[in-house]
């Protein structure tokens, strides 16, 4: 008896499950899932690290919300998983909170993940797509540059081979850096460089092996190297051996005394995470002439967080580099995502063991060129240059992002754009 796709629930999977069955479809998702999969390896612990999360978080947030939001969701190429700016804002949000990397730190995350998750879904059920449309273009352009200039911050001690004291101001980490040169290790920003240079002159071969997979393995045997022939600079602190490719379960703590603490985050996560969801996703709908509904994407992502919250996965979102990867290798539906979770579960069985020779100035290296890619330089000029009411709504949330909280940082930009429509009109 053949299975008829016709009779499935009205549900996003029924509208692109048939096209598997079109010449090429499988062998099309499959291929882009394994490159989704290899890419999301270094850029997985990298995020993770700094979400403040011990290196493995990253690769299960890469897994379960995965494939429920290629399931839920309504963007047919988007990638769901660890994300830059996610990732930046679960640090700067719980910091002041819990000890980064502690078993406190972590549960508490894991909760914000539900609790992020569920206000998706409650918003997603209560038809409020268009409330992403009120976040102005400009603060959001404004916020990620700023989560740019926080993410070269957080990483300055790990580039140079310097213990530097968590949660610094940017101001504050710049001197204590300053005044910490003399004890920088050389071979921590030489490997870094080296690592930089790698991606950059890997570029042109991304679409057979990715240049962030080549800069890790790059930068890591330099890393080996230096350590043999110049024993004299020391060997660099490197992540621990990941524990097992299996993301474990884990449960919410859903005490008073919790979600009075995480009520804040909670509201500032939720805005972040489908604020950029959407962002991605409505992009590459534009650009493939694709229908995107907001409300079942609200859905999706908080779908996503939830499950991720019993399986280890800290808040996810849309990814901004996982998604270009997908499109360009030649994705069709959601099922290339489903192959990324499974191919990565695969791949990690065999990597596992490796991440103990991956230096975390390798790691610091790639979020460097993280930040810098998050900087649309073109779209601040465009907007200096074209769209005068909207400068200081950007400028405001740049400079609260990286002064501020984030939560302030977003409410003062929207404040702004709000009082400079305001004049404008009068």
């Amino acid at each position: 008896m053949r299975l008829s796709f016709d009779r499935l629930p009205r549900l996003p999977i029924a509208r692109w499950l048939p096209e598997l069955r079109e010449p090429g479809a499988l062998r099309a998702d499959a291929l882009a899932g394994l490159t989704g999969a290899v890419v999301v390896l270094p850029q997985g612990v990298a995020f993770a690290t700094l979400a403040g999360m011990p290196p493995e978080y990253g690769l299960y947030t890469a897994m379960v919300p995965c494939v429920i939001a290629a399931l839920f969701g309504s963007s047919r190429l988007m990638i769901t998983g660890p994300a830059n700016a996610i990732s930046l804002s679960t640090m700067a949000l719980m910091a002041p909170i819990a000890i980064a990397g502690s078993p406190h730190y972590v549960a508490l995350v894991l909760t914000l993940t539900f609790l992020v998750g569920a206000l998706q879904l409650a918003l997603g059920l209560a038809r409020a797509g268009r409330l992403i449309d009120f976040v102005p273009h400009s603060v959001i352009v404004g916020f990620t540059a700023g989560a740019a200039i926080l993410i070269i911050n957080s990483q300055i001690g790990p580039f140079l081979g310097l213990d530097l004291p968590p949660g610094s101001s940017v101001f504050d980490n710049v001197r204590v850096a300053l005044e910490q040169l003399p004890n920088v290790k050389p071979s921590a920003p030489l490997v870094g460089l080296l690592t930089i240079f790698a991606v950059l002159a890997w570029r042109p071969l991304n679409r057979w092996v990715p240049a962030m997979l080549a800069g890790v393995v790059i930068g890591a045997a330099a890393a080996w190297l230096l350590a043999q022939q110049i024993p004299q600079w020391g060997v660099l602190p490197t992540v621990q051996e990941l524990p097992g490719a299996l993301p474990p379960i884990s449960l919410p703590d859903l005490s008073v005394d919790t979600l009075r603490t995480l009520f804040g985050a909670t509201m500032v996560m939720t805005l972040l995470a489908l604020t950029e969801a959407v962002a991605i996703a409505r992009a590459v709908a534009v650009k493939y002439g694709d229908k995107l509904d907001g409300n079942q994407e609200f859905i999706g992502q908080g779908l996503a967080n939830l499950a991720g919250a019993f399986f280890s996965a800290y808040p996810s979102s849309g990814s901004f580099n996982r998604s270009g990867v997908n499109v360009a290798s030649g994705a069709r539906t959601p099922f290339a995502a489903i192959c990324a979770a499974l191919f990565l579960l695969v791949v990690l069985f065999f990597v596992a063991p490796l991440a103990r020779y991956l230096p975390f100035a390798v790691i610091a290296a790639l979020l460097f060129l993280v930040a810098w890619g998050l900087i649309d330089r073109r779209e601040i000029a465009r907007i200096w240059n074209e769209e005068r009411t909207q400068r200081w709504p950007m400028m405001v949330t740049f400079i609260a992002t990286i002064t501020l909280s984030l939560e302030w940082a977003i409410l003062l930009g929207i404040t702004v754009a709000l009082i400079t429509q305001r004049f404008n009109r009068s």
